[in-house]
Order: C-alpha cells, then structure tokens, then sequence
C-alpha cells in the first residue's frame, strides 16, 4: 500500500489529475493474492498524458502505452495498463466533472446504458458514482476527490425507483420477444434475450438493497447474496444458460423458467428492505 501512495502522490502532481482513488476488489477487500491493483486517475483536461507516459516508464523500467482520454471507449475513457514491481497496476482515467454530472442525474432516477468494449451488457452509468463511493482515495491535494466521494456514498432513492420499475417492465418484455426466436430455434436471440432479462434483474436487485453495480463481473453471485433475492438466485440464473439448448422445445422450456424467475424477483421488489 505505501507503494500505491507513492505512485498515487506521483500522479496528482501530473497537470490535470485531481485525485486518485484505488477501486475494484482491492479497494473492497474481496481481492484475491493476483488481483490487479485499479487506479483511477479523476482528471480534468487539459491532462498532460506526455506526462503520464514519463512516469509510467519510469515506474515500469520501459516505454509504455498511455492513451489520451477516449483512447479506450467512451466510458472506459482511457489509461494505462502498467506492471510495477512485478505487479498489474492499470490507471483508469475518470472525467471529474463527468463523474459530478452522472451523479446529479443519478439523484434524479435518471440514467444511461452506454456501449463499450468488454461489457457486454452495456456500462451502466451510475457504476461511476459506485466506483468513487466504494473506493479507497489514495492521494487528493485539494480535498475536492475526497468531498465528492462523501456525497456519493448514499444511494440514490429516485435511482432505487428507476432501475427497479426498469426491470419489472423490460425483463418480462424481452422475455416476450424471445419466444418468437424460440419457436424459430434461433439460440443466438434466445441467449441474448436471456442475458438481458437477468442482467436487468440483476441490477434491479442491487438497486433494491442500495448496493452499487460496478459491472458484469460476479454482479449475479453477489445478487444471489442480497436480502431480496429468491432463493438459489444465483444458481438458478446461472442455469438458464446451460439450459438453453438449440431445438424449440429445449429454448422454450428455458425461457418457462427464465419467466418464473423474473416474476419472483419482481414480486419481492415491492418494497424497500427493512435495515436490519
């Protein structure tokens, strides 16, 4: 860790890096021994990215690809993907005042779904408030990373509202949509229908219980883990896949129980959950 502040306070002094916070499983503690360490670099331009490629050859003992912003997608934004020590350290770069926007609009129950490379059900814009409210701020000299942080770690009512009555509409809908491909024994549709419909639950779970949703990655296992979630969520949700099949029969019969599923998940979201 007294690494990682190193190279945190290293960063800050770079033109245009406000802060920087330590994320992902690291920062929550569910790390394993090899888990990278995911620094994000909340900036705002102009970012002196000739900079950060000085210090990433300097703390790397080489050259090393440093995007500019954008460089990776829209909402990945861009970074670096260093090894220091013998250690993965990747830089995420963070817009500050992106960050600020998405979570005025977050109080507000309003949200977007962006395409981006590696997230295939899509990058929900509230995971860039979770990313800073469940972070570890590691270096922020005008203390404007740490304050943001602080009115990010309540958890949206408006937001709760909006991605639950979300998937209680949108789950059963897709659902519907992919009985057409079913009778078709279109498993390409099917399975993607599938996926939507339990990603939207999956969120709406975790929404329900106030818990952020940074991506795809165990979002299910940890779904399965809520107090609202049926019994077996995880495991029932994970089996659709397996059972999906290619003749019409088998995809319907995946699609009877991906139904069931979802109108039970719905059912026990009526309400808020009482703190314990």
């Amino acid at each position: 860790m007294e690494r990682l502040m190193e190279i945190a306070d290293r960063l800050t002094e770079v033109e245009g890096v406000v802060g920087v916070c330590l994320g992902g499983s690291r920062a929550r503690g569910t790390h394993t021994p090899d888990s990278d360490h995911d620094l994000g670099l909340y900036y705002r331009r102009p970012l002196d990215t000739d900079a950060l490629r000085r210090l990433a050859a300097e703390l790397t003992g080489g050259p090393v690809e440093v995007t500019e912003p954008g460089g990776w997608g829209p909402w990945v934004d861009g970074g670096g993907w260093l090894t220091v020590d013998g250690h993965h350290v990747d830089w995420l770069y963070r817009d500050l005042d992106r960050v600020r926007r998405v979570r005025e609009e977050c109080e507000a129950g309003r949200f977007e779904i962006g395409t981006q490379a590696g997230h295939p059900l899509g990058v929900y814009s509230p995971s860039y408030v979770g990313e800073l409210a469940l972070g570890r701020v590691l270096s922020d000299p005008t203390g404007e990373l740490r304050a943001l942080q602080e009115e990010t770690r309540p958890y949206p009512d408006a937001l709760r509202t909006a991605l639950v009555e979300n998937a209680r509409w949108e789950a059963p809908f897709v659902l519907a949509c992919a009985r057409k491909g079913a009778a078709r024994g279109d498993a390409f549709y099917v399975a993607g229908c599938v996926f939507r419909a339990v990603g939207l639950l999956v969120q709406a779970l975790h929404a329900h219980a106030g818990s952020w949703v940074l991506n795809e990655k165990g979002a299910v296992r940890e779904a399965g883990e809520l107090p609202s979630s049926p019994p077996d969520f995880a495991s029932r949700a994970q089996g659709l896949f397996s059972a999906l099949g290619e003749d019409p029969a088998g995809l319907a019969a995946a699609l009877d129980e991906a139904d069931a599923l979802t109108a039970e998940v719905c059912g026990a979201l009526t309400d808020r959950p009482t703190p314990e």
